[in-house]
């Protein structure tokens, strides 16, 4: 991590520098109501972005990123968890459900200067839709059953639908609208080029509408952003902040307590007391994430078929200790986990998980007893034997839970040599994790198993998404398809009452429990930490740094 933080120090610098000379806030001025006005936050990760490109992304830090420098329609208040403008100043939906329309901020501009009206709205939307099945399908969902959208006049985006969708309002809302004299060049013949369009600052910054712009970018390294003149929203007090990726945690926590960064966005759970110790300010809180242990469910998978069965699946969750994952993987800033839809994912006023999922105990006996049922012998090793191979698993697991998660897996590995089933942990980055799990050409059938993570959005269409047979390379990591459940995702998607659509909901999350493509191993308690230098932060289940909202960001400020 050396080279990283020289990096962000020089970039830093630089910013500095621009801010000062630039015509922009002085970074020692202070503004009304006695809030200092300036300065460069640097906060550390060690999630980092996956890829810029909103496309091929899919790590929070993305998402994070996408609502710092692209206009969204809308935000949620993450005091509420109601929806608040964004770039739309008002919308309403038609009696009949079939229309919405959205009122953008008028007279602004993107960052070079180009307007940026309700147009760039459409085109984004209206891309979306013809790419769907394809380059743009990770946003497929946010379409759904969308006949058109059409900008009607510079400061009016006027969405039709088919039917109505439940969704509708956080589905377009959240989409980062995106400049179309840049991007238009690669919507065109099948739309590839949406794709392998790197969309990082080359020759200058990127060509952003959001709050801030991408000035620098240095993969598994360093992102920086500079406040951006044209905003069409209320200016940050910070001239900027910068992103510093860490592997290692130890030296993310050690930055933190020698001045090297100013907050860290997910801090381990085995530095809260170290930091708290430290005079450090840290953030417990509710936390909107749940980490996974994924079989693949794949019925064309072509090895180790016996982990179709629901039996073996059954057994396998016998085998885990969430309690120990609690307790001793996360020190206890966790919950066990149950469910596709975490504890505390509401929205509307309406709790999306189901209480009455009730996982099964820890019980290495009955485990044995059901892998002994289905005449997995065990060998001379004490490793079972499924047809003519043992029952020897990789676990393809990523980067981004390292940490925790490696202690988790080890209390997994635990257990499940007790019933007769070898485990090995198969460390990759991120990327290579997705496509590792997807391969061969996102068909799914090599894999077997894998741990993730999920930092799902605030209504549960997200989630439940990502489990649809049209997710193949995009959201979907289990090679789960099942039609009943297709059938479910379209009622729910269609049930505009919302106690109904609550109960649909409920009966999907059962139909993945039963089944299994995940084991829900716990959730996660929101652990952020900053330093004394600043204040201001507005925390959310996701952190201060976050894809709900650009709130946190506008209103930090130095102390």
């Amino acid at each position: 991590m050396k080279q990283a933080r020289v990096t962000i120090a020089a970039i830093v610098f630089t910013l500095l520098v621009a801010s000062c000379t630039g015509g922009g806030g002085s970074t020692n001025s202070s503004g009304s109501g006695g809030v200092k006005e300036g300065g460069v936050l640097r906060i550390g990760t060690s999630s980092g972005i996956a890829s810029l490109n909103p496309f091929v992304g899919f790590n929070q830090d993305d998402y994070s990123t996408w609502m710092y420098i692209y206009p969204s329609l809308l935000q949620y208040d993450t005091a509420t968890y109601q929806l608040a403008p964004n770039f739309a100043e008002s919308w309403a939906r038609s009696k009949d459900g079939l229309t919405v329309t959205y009122h953008t901020v008028p007279d602004v501009t993107w960052s070079d200067g180009e307007p940026l009206t309700a147009e760039d709205a459409a085109w984004t939307i209206n891309t979306i839709m013809q790419f769907k099945s394809g380059p743009t399908g990770t946003w497929a969902g946010s379409v759904s059953f969308l006949k058109s959208a059409e900008a009607t006049d510079a400061n009016t985006l006027v969405a039709t639908y088919e039917r109505p969708v439940s969704t509708a309002l956080s589905g377009l809302g959240f989409i980062p609208v995106l400049p179309e004299q840049v991007w238009g060049q690669y919507a065109t013949g099948d739309g590839k080029g949406l794709k392998t369009y790197s969309n990082e600052p080359t020759d200058g910054p990127l060509v952003c509408g959001g709050p801030f712009v991408l000035t620098d970018y240095a993969k598994q390294a360093t992102a920086m952003f500079a406040k951006n003149p044209n905003f069409y929203g209320q200016a940050p007090h910070i001239d900027g902040f910068g992103l510093v990726f860490y592997e290692n945690e130890d030296a993310m926590i050690t930055a933190l307590k020698t001045d090297e960064l100013d907050a860290i966005n997910e801090i381990p759970p085995t530095s809260v007391e170290t930091l708290q110790a430290a005079g450090l300010q840290v953030f417990i809180g509710p936390a909107l994430a749940l980490r996974d242990f994924i079989i693949n469910s794949n019925p064309a998978k072509t090895e180790h078929r016996e982990l179709l069965d629901p039996q073996v699946r059954q057994a396998f969750e016998y085998a885990i200790d969430r309690n120990a994952i609690v307790q001793t993987a996360w020190l206890g800033f966790a919950t066990p986990g149950d469910s596709l839809i975490p504890d505390g994912d509401s929205s509307e006023g309406i709790d999306w998980h189901d209480p009455s999922i009730q996982p099964l105990p820890f019980d290495l006996a009955k485990a044995n007893q059901i892998l002994d049922s289905l005449g997995y012998a065990k060998g001379a090793d004490g490793i079972r034997v499924a047809g003519d191979h043992p029952m020897a698993y990789d676990v393809i697991f990523p980067h981004d839970e390292s940490g925790a998660g490696d202690r988790a897996f080890q209390i997994i590995q635990q257990g499940f040599q007790q019933i007769g089933v070898s485990l090995s942990q198969k460390k990759m980055d991120d990327n290579a994790a997705f496509d590792a799990i997807g391969a061969p050409n996102y068909t799914y059938t090599d894999f077997d198993l894998a741990m993730w993570d999920w930092f799902p959005a605030l209504d549960p269409d997200f989630l439940l998404a990502a489990m649809r047979c049209n997710q193949y390379g995009s959201w979907n990591d289990t090679g789960y398809c099942n039609p009943a459940y297709e059938k479910l995702y379209r009622e729910q998607l269609a049930a505009i009452d919302l106690q109904q659509r609550q109960k649909i909901v409920y009966e999907m999350q059962q139909k993945i429990y039963e089944e299994r493509p995940y084991i829900i191993l716990s959730y996660d308690k929101r652990l952020d930490a900053w330093s004394n230098g600043w204040t201001g932060f507005v925390e959310s289940s996701q952190g201060f740094f976050n894809a709900f909202s650009t709130q946190s960001l506008l209103s930090v400020h130095e102390a």
